[in-house]
């Protein structure tokens, strides 16, 4: 059994890494850290998940090192730095779902993340990305930043022009929507009930942190690029899930089954991305709501003869493939196991 520890285990993406890994054939469950609800078990922070593990959350300290082969960081960017700076080299492998080590460009990182220090040597250690399009450079890696759950969606909506296709993507336009729990357990008035229930609110209307990762990664490709990429993010009333639509207009005509046959050829060895046609269900697709609870990204892809676009829409659960979910599907690729071990939950619809 690989033995992994959990960072941040009173958080919601830290109950989502709970509940996976003790339902993970191959994973055992050796060690919760935090700082804030030291010496509470899972079945007190957690009301879903009644589960007597004989763990508590305890302080994070060197001596972990003994204990776990995979330290899995659901923790503020800061944390996760220092954290990372800690113990590097000293675990198997460290795996952070937070923005610490996401952007490589050091003048970018700042921009973004101007509170977050680390240590440059470590950043361009980290492999970043999503399985699916690094998941090669995941094997026996000891370092490992995962996308935020945005930034998961669109760069899988976008992959198969940029790197499948090779097309240069002048500018790009995303408007996402995202439920409360993307935002944690953070107190703000925003996010209280009265505020938010019924609500669309345009939090980050004009910029946000997660596109930025995704023109990084993507510009070191290899394949196509992208010239420009802005986003806008709205919260939408509901508790998970997330939908990207990004818009690229082209100079160049393209073909609606060609783009469809692209899609479908770049993901058919990828078992969580679904690739879908609009108007496959009852029910217009791709909709949060019929991913929620599993690993699935679904994504779409259309062209708007009308517009001159071409239009992806990607829909995830951004506590599973956004976040706890895709730690796992990484740790699957760093210990060579079968990539959906402990994944294999259908989606929960309605929810």
């Amino acid at each position: 059994m690989i033995r992994v520890g959990v960072v941040g285990a009173s958080g919601l993406a830290g109950g989502e890494l709970i509940r996976l890994v003790t339902q993970h054939p191959d994973l055992e469950l050796a060690f919760l850290g935090g700082s804030s609800n030291i010496g509470r078990r899972p079945a007190e922070l957690h009301p879903g998940l009644r589960l007597e593990l004989g763990l508590t959350v305890e302080p994070v300290t060197e001596d972990v090192a003994d204990r776990v082969d995979v330290l899995l960081l659901a923790t503020p960017a800061p944390v996760s730095a220092e954290l990372a700076g800690l113990l590097a080299d000293r675990i198997p492998a460290v795996v952070d779902l937070s923005g610490a080590f996401r952007i490589r460009t050091p003048e970018l990182h700042d921009r973004w993340y101007p509170k977050v220090a680390r240590r440059t040597d470590l950043a361009d250690r980290f492999v970043y990305g999503v399985p699916e399009l690094v998941g090669d450079r995941m094997a026996d890696a000891a370092l490992i930043s995962l996308p935020g759950c945005y930034a998961t969606a669109i760069t899988l909506g976008l992959a198969p022009l940029t790197l499948g296709l090779g097309l240069d993507l002048g500018n790009v336009v995303v408007d996402g929507k995202s439920g409360s729990s993307g935002g944690g357990l953070q107190l703000r008035t925003a996010d209280l009930h009265p505020l938010r229930a019924g609500a669309i609110a345009p939090y980050a209307p004009v910029g946000h942190r997660h596109a930025a990762e995704v023109g990084d990664f993507l510009g070191r490709g290899g394949r196509g690029s992208i010239g420009r990429l802005s986003m806008s993010a709205y919260g939408v009333p509901q508790v998970r899930g997330l939908l990207t639509s990004s818009y690229v207009f082209l100079d160049e005509p393209v073909d609606q089954r060609e783009l469809q046959r692209a899609y479908l050829r770049f993901y058919k060895e990828h078992r969580f991305v679904r690739v879908r046609r609009h108007t496959e269900t009852l029910v217009p697709v791709p909709d949060p709501q019929a991913v929620l609870g599993s690993n699935y990204c679904d994504v779409t892809v259309m062209h708007d003869e009308e517009g001159d676009r071409i239009v992806v829409l990607a829909a995830l659960d951004n506590l599973v493939k956004g976040a706890a979910g895709q730690a796992v599907q990484a740790v699957n690729r760093r210990f060579a196991l079968p990539e959906e071990a402990g994944l294999s939950m259908l989606p929960v619809m309605p929810a």
